[in-house]
């Protein structure tokens, strides 16, 4: 049984990788900052286990990667992340309005990769996932604006390939994917796409992925994105 590991699993996209993973016969190791209050993944069928996890404290992190600790992922997806004050102006950004971001969308995602490590080495498929955005990709900002967040998901980017060139010898293939626009709560339910046409996407481009393609930024579709 092949096994995924997903952090910012209670809702929108986390949960519909819970969703469509766990219907295709996937172990998926769930995880959410309340499991309590995760009612949509325990309604969820199959061989799903919830497990809280705050990615932006590192002994979090640490302490189920201890626990998972002789458990092989396949797959690791770091999903979670926050918006901020996207209509923030430049002179308004303080540093707690730029910590509360990039302690989920960058740190709390490269804490994730070095943590499960180990737990991708021990399986077969050996990919590490990060859910970035359109608005990473410099070469395509043309509408400026949302600062903290488009710093976060560059920097984000930035960590992801120097992890694909430092673990590449290790047979570590890791991805950047960005999931199109997509109605969920993250985007107050605006977009072009659904959580289960956008995942269904992620998944195949997941799936074909080798590691050749470590290191590279990638949509939904398979499109590649320019940095």
């Amino acid at each position: 049984m092949a096994s995924v590991l997903i952090s910012g699993a209670s809702r929108g996209l986390g949960l519909e990788f819970a969703r469509q993973y766990a219907a295709a016969g996937w172990r998926v190791y769930a995880t959410c900052r309340e499991p309590a209050r995760a009612d949509g993944l325990k309604s969820l069928p199959g061989a799903v286990s919830l497990h809280a996890l705050d990615v932006s404290r590192k002994a979090d992190v640490e302490r189920l990667a201890a626990e998972l600790d002789r458990t092989p992922l396949d797959l690791v997806i770091a999903n979670a992340g926050v918006y901020g004050d996207h209509a923030m102006a430049p002179e308004a950004i303080d540093r707690p309005a730029w910590d509360e971001v990039v302690a989920v969308n960058t740190f709390g995602a490269l804490a994730l990769a070095t943590a499960f490590k180990r737990h991708l080495l021990a399986a077969r498929m050996r990919k590490l996932v990060a859910l970035s955005s359109l608005m990473a990709s410099i070469a395509r900002n043309d509408a400026g604006g949302q600062y903290v967040y488009r710093a976060s998901k560059a920097a984000l980017n930035a960590l992801w390939k120097s992890l694909a060139v430092d673990w590449r010898a290790l047979g570590l293939i890791c991805l950047v994917i960005r999931p199109g626009f997509v109605r969920t709560a993250f985007t107050g339910y605006r977009g072009t796409l659904d959580p289960p046409e956008s995942v269904a996407g992620m998944r195949a481009t997941i799936e074909r992925a080798t590691i050749a393609d470590s290191g590279r930024f990638l949509s939904y579709d398979g499109e590649e994105i320019p940095w």
